[in-house]
């Protein structure tokens, strides 16, 4: 018996019957042999880590733009709260782990430089959402438009993270609640840091359900959705929580999201966006190779699109200086 086929095993005594089993996936899109060692799962985590487009989240908007500090969230420690939160809701019931760390790890690829204001940019020259463009980064873009080739639940979770939508399995839900919980709270304290915020701002209506600190009520929203789903084929929250948790949301869309202050920066992005792809759209040579390969297939709006949404926010910063930005004259280097 390989270590694979004994976690197979175990899976099926330990985990909850609600629970996507490994050996039960629906598969690849491309076929290959099982390993020894790691179950599909665990492989799909693997190849998100050790993936170009998971690297580059050090160095992209969370919520505040380009931060000058290495204490502010960046969409990459955004992502390794949202797999912790996950992984213990997965925990306490008896749902796939592997599963759900991959789907955690890998559904923010796809975001933009500059969060959600380089989204909205993009978004106003051609349809864009970031979480179809992770399915595009690790389908068609990584491992030099080869994509990962990740199994179907994996996909179905990273596709289906936003609230709105609904995974297929238990362990996609579990990433879909921990992203909400993971940003709000991560987001409270950068506000706090930022001075935009003081802990007594926060709504005492959601405050005295939730929690009147960052870990009680990331402890206190964890326990609600373990206790109100255990044993169930579905995962929620409380009636009270969820309603705390959407007025904590309206919150903070007024006071910090939309902040002028916080936000000040945002409205110099469509340009710096619009620009760049004006000019890769005259200049599709410059792509790189194993996106300039996909253009008959998907376009060149799109293919120009996968590229600026793969940009970090200093590279995308540099890239527009050096294109637009006047430079000194200097005569020697004229000769």
């Amino acid at each position: 018996m390989t270590i694979r086929e004994r976690i197979y095993k175990q899976e099926a005594l330990l985990l909850s019957p609600y629970a996507a089993k490994c050996e039960n996936t629906k598969g690849r899109l491309r076929p290959e042999e099982e390993g020894d060692l790691r179950t599909e799962y665990m492989r799909d985590r693997d190849r998100i880590i050790h993936c170009k487009a998971f690297r580059r989240m050090k160095d992209k908007t969370q919520v505040f733009l380009y931060p000058d500090s290495s204490h502010y969230r960046t969409r990459l420690t955004h992502t390794m709260e949202v797999s912790q939160i996950a992984r213990t809701i997965a925990k306490a019931l008896s749902l796939n782990e592997d599963l759900t760390e991959a789907i955690a790890l890998g559904h923010d690829l796809g975001h933009t430089p500059f969060g959600h204001a380089g989204e909205r940019a993009l978004d106003t020259i051609l349809p864009f959402s970031h979480n179809e463009q992770s399915i595009r980064v690790v389908t068609m873009i990584e491992k030099n438009g080869m994509g990962l080739n990740l199994t179907h639940e994996v996909l179905d979770g990273i596709l289906n993270h936003k609230k709105s939508l609904r995974p297929e399995t238990l362990e996609g839900m579990a990433v879909n609640f921990s992203d909400r919980i993971a940003y709000l709270n991560h987001d409270i304290d950068d506000a706090i840091r930022a001075g935009i915020l003081k802990n007594e701002d926060l709504p005492k209506a959601c405050t005295e359900i939730l929690g009147e600190t960052h870990s009680r009520r990331i402890g206190n929203m964890i326990n609600d959705i373990v206790n109100v789903s255990e044993g169930k084929n579905c995962l929620m929250q409380s009636d009270a929580f969820a309603r705390a948790t959407e007025l904590l949301r309206d919150f903070m869309f007024s006071e910090v999201y939309t902040n002028p202050y916080a936000k000040a920066e945002e409205k110099k992005v469509d340009g710096v966006i619009a620009h760049l792809f004006e000019y890769y759209m005259k200049n599709l040579s410059e792509l790189p190779n194993y996106i300039y390969r996909q253009i008959e297939k998907e376009g060149k709006e799109r293919c120009v699109a996968d590229y600026i949404a793969g940009m970090t926010d200093a590279y995308i910063i540099s890239r527009y200086a050096e294109l637009y930005v006047p430079k000194g004259w200097n005569p020697i280097q004229s000769l």
